[in-house]
Order: structure tokens, then C-alpha cells, then sequence
């Protein structure tokens, strides 16, 4: 009997060193497993830490991994240069949305507006206001800059609006707006005025401007559509769409079906970023018609901005659509021919304005 008992007490306390050695090495197994696996968690936070996408959505382009300190701040418009002699800009594509219009001499200006003022890149180069793009701006509730102004109605434009603004001719010079020297030594004086985007947000403090957004421009700029699920509007399908502004100015978007955006074309040329070498493109291009006329022989231009038909483009496809902006404090909104305001893909917008008598081709 003690024989079974002895036996039986030493096959536990095998079974017991052993469970522990089994333990043990499973133990270490799981450190050194939790070592490995630890090595590729930290791999993967950092991973997904640069790819970190947050919930906030940008309100100009409806995408996701906006800056939430951006949420509820007031836009920024700035004026940039088209003219040809000026090409290429720099720090376009960063611009959530680019507004293209006629100014005088068939030549057009582009008004590049980014979401958060805090995140703008040097812009180049930075050219005059003229009235319609401040009332525009002004729609949108942003702060509006530019390197000068004609001395009449633009001028009138701002004061009687009170428009906040920042002028490079004016007391932002040399604080927010510069010359760069690089382009000085190819380009003429007035195409190498840029505008220093790391500056911005400290000069419109220094202004004392309201960053907050107003109530009534609290909503995103469009009814956009779930940022994964894009879709292509109600009409005829559109590889190339063509705005001619002028017979010598006129802008090209080529589909790339890839990436589901318009290439854009500046009068026959790739239109290029030249701080990225990259050429800008659009998920979503708006072409609205209007009637623009000379206030004068040789003088500046009328555009009208109280609304008229033009087309949506996006997705490969191209829709008739309204336009309308009830007020110079209103926004731009975008209907289908029955007046029910559209859903918008998620992605950055070229909107044109161009007279009505302008054909916009559509292939």
C-alpha cells in the first residue's frame, strides 16, 4: 500500500514538473510571441498612425480625415494668377475647390479656396481682386485675399460688404504676402507675388477676424454622396468636357478612369502644380452658364451671379443641372432641372463660370 502511494505521489509531482516546464516554455513561447507580435503591433500603430483617417469630414469636399481644430472655421479664398505668361501656380492642388471666371481681355483668374486656414500651402502667384470673386467668397463665409484691386467697383465691393480681406498691397505685405526671388529671375515682377501659407492663421489673428463660421454656412458645401460610393450623374456619359472661356482661354478635363477624377487642362496644356510636378485634378467639375459683359469698351467685366443652367460632371457622366445664389451673403447652390438641390460625389470641385453663349463641349 505505502508502495502505491509512493508511486502515486511521485507520478504527481512528475506530472507537476512537468505541467510547470510545459508552462513555462509555453510562457516563454507566449513572451517571445508577445515580443513578435508586440513588434508588429508597434509596426502597424505607426502604420496606421500615418494612415490615420479621422471621423471629421472636410465641408468643401466631403471627404474624411479632416483637422477636427478645422471644424467650424471659417474657409480661405485667394486669388491666383491664370494669365499664361504666369504658368505655372504653385500650391493649387491643394485647393479644395477652384472657381475659374472671366476677367477683362478674354483672360481668366482663378479664386483657389482651402477648408482649414491653418493648412494652406505657399500659393503662387497671387493676383487682384475683381468684385464678383469677394461676393462669391463672401458666400462662402471665408476670408478672402488678394494682391490688389481695381480702384472702382471692386473696391466698392469689399467696403460696402465689409469683407474681410487681406490685400498684398495693403497691410499684409510683407507679413503674409512676398516676392519670391527664385521666379524673379524668369518671371516678370507682378507674377512672383506669393502668398505664405504658414503665416496665414497668425495674420488673420493679428487682423482680428472672426474664424468661426456663421450659422448659416455651417453645413457642407454640397449634399455629398458617401465618400466610397461616388455615383455617376443622371445624363450623358462624359470622357472630355471642354469650357471654352475665351477663343484663347479655355479649360479640358480628360476622365481618368483609375482614379475617377477630371485631368484638367489649361488651354490645350496639362495644367500643373509646380510645388508637387503633379497635374491638378477634380472628382467633381461644374460649368454654369451666366451673362458677362464689358462695363465699358476695354473695361472690366459684369458677371451676373444671381444663377442660371450649366452642367454637373463627375463619375464619367455629365447632367444638366440649376444654379442659383440668393444674396451676395448666400452660397452657390447647384439643382437638376426641377429644382431638387443634387447629391454631390465626395472629392475636390472645379466650378467655371462662363458667359451663355459659351458652348461647353461635352464627348
Amino acid at each position: 500500500m505505502k508502495k502505491i502511494f509512493l508511486f502515486i505521489m511521485s507520478f504527481i509531482l512528475l506530472t507537476f514538473v512537468s505541467c510547470n516546464q510545459i508552462k513555462q516554455s509555453s510562457v516563454e513561447e507566449e513572451t517571445q510571441a508577445t515580443t513578435i507580435s508586440g513588434t508588429n503591433i508597434t509596426t502597424e500603430a505607426t502604420t496606421a498612425e500615418t494612415k490615420y483617417v479621422s471621423e471629421f469630414k472636410n465641408p468643401l469636399t466631403g471627404l474624411s480625415g479632416y483637422n477636427e481644430n478645422a471644424v467650424g472655421k471659417r474657409p480661405v479664398a485667394i486669388m491666383v494668377n491664370n494669365i499664361k505668361d504666369s504658368l505655372p501656380q504653385y500650391g493649387i492642388e491643394q485647393a479644395d475647390v477652384i472657381y475659374e471666371i472671366p476677367v477683362e481681355g478674354g483672360i481668366t483668374r482663378l479664386m483657389a479656396v482651402y477648408a482649414d486656414y491653418t493648412n494652406v500651402p505657399d500659393v503662387c502667384s497671387i493676383r487682384s481682386c475683381r468684385y464678383y470673386y469677394p461676393i462669391i467668397s463672401y458666400g462662402m463665409d471665408a476670408i478672402y485675399c488678394h494682391w490688389g484691386r481695381d480702384t472702382t467697383i471692386a473696391d466698392e465691393t469689399l467696403k460696402r460688404l465689409k469683407i474681410d480681406n487681406l490685400d498684398g498691397a495693403g497691410g499684409a505685405n510683407g507679413t503674409l504676402f512676398f516676392r519670391d526671388e527664385e521666379r524673379a529671375k524668369t518671371f516678370s515682377s507682378e507674377h512672383t507675388g506669393y502668398l505664405k501659407g504658414e503665416a496665414l492663421a497668425e495674420v488673420i489673428e493679428s487682423f482680428g477676424y472672426r474664424t468661426n463660421l456663421l450659422e448659416k454656412n455651417s453645413s457642407p458645401m454640397f449634399k455629398f454622396n458617401p465618400e466610397d460610393k461616388p455615383v455617376a450623374p443622371q445624363g450623358v456619359v462624359c470622357m472630355s468636357a471642354n469650357l471654352p472661356f475665351s477663343a484663347s482661354y479655355y479649360s479640358t478635363f480628360e476622365y481618368d478612369s483609375a482614379n475617377k477624377t477630371y485631368k484638367k487642362y489649361h488651354s490645350g496644356n496639362a495644367h500643373i502644380d509646380s510645388a508637387t510636378g503633379n497635374q491638378i485634378e477634380f472628382t467633381n467639375v461644374f460649368a454654369l452658364y451666366t451673362n458677362i459683359s464689358l462695363r465699358g469698351v476695354g473695361a472690366l467685366v459684369d458677371v451676373e451671379l444671381n444663377g442660371g443652367d450649366g452642367y454637373y460632371i463627375s463619375n464619367g457622366a455629365a447632367q444638366q443641372i440649376k444654379w442659383y445664389k440668393d444674396g451676395e451673403d448666400e452660397p452657390i447652390r447647384i439643382t437638376d432641372l426641377n429644382g431638387v438641390e443634387i447629391n454631390v460625389n465626395a472629392g475636390k470641385s472645379f466650378i467655371g463660370i462662363l458667359d451663355k453663349a459659351c458652348n461647353v463641349e461635352i464627348s
